[in-house]
């Protein structure tokens, strides 16, 4: 079995390291994904920068996304750490579990990005079409569903990566559904 390690501070380019100084400042710990992409030169500046680009969508709207992409892509990882930003955007835990499951009961305009994230990524970048109208009748617009598309491949990088190389999660596990 090939084992896949996460690299320490001193294993990475003086750049890198810079960044796991900031990320250590701001959240307290660099996490194992971030730390993994540092294997790479660009790859952590990268990924951050497309995290971070300026989005229609808020913050919450966006771990609708994170939460029901890495659910459906089975990412243990990125349910944990999603689970864990969820809770800190104002979801309790059990609408963070509905969210999972693929709906939004607590809120009809969530519901519908939900409903729309889901049938993306189950249709590899289709939708069905109840989904599509159902976006749009809740207020989305077309920029809205240009950023969605983002943020599923932003969760989505991140999902592969931790799939394919099964390093420790290191954020409370997420509840199986």
């Amino acid at each position: 079995m090939t084992k896949f390690t996460v690299p320490t501070r001193e294993e990475v380019t003086e750049n890198n390291q810079a960044i796991f100084d900031n990320l250590k400042k701001g959240l307290g710990f660099v996490p194992n994904l971030y730390a993994y992409y540092a294997k790479n030169e660009t790859a952590l500046g990268d990924y951050l920068a497309l995290q971070n680009r300026k989005s229609t969508l808020k913050a919450k709207e966006r771990e609708v996304i994170n939460l029901v992409t890495s659910q459906i892509n089975g990412c243990g990882y990125c349910q944990a750490a999603h689970t864990a930003l969820g809770k800190m955007n104002g979801f309790t835990s059990e609408q963070i579990i509905e969210l999972r499951k693929g709906s939004a009961p607590f809120d009809n305009q969530l519901d519908a990005l939900v409903r729309f994230a889901a049938s993306v990524v189950e249709n590899k970048g289709s939708a069905s079409e109840e989904a599509k109208q159902a976006f749009f009748a809740a207020g989305y617009t077309e920029a809205n569903m240009i950023d969605v598309i983002i943020v599923i491949g932003d969760k989505t990088i991140s999902n592969y990566i931790h799939k394919l190389t099964g390093f420790e999660i290191d954020f409370p596990l997420a509840q199986q559904l």
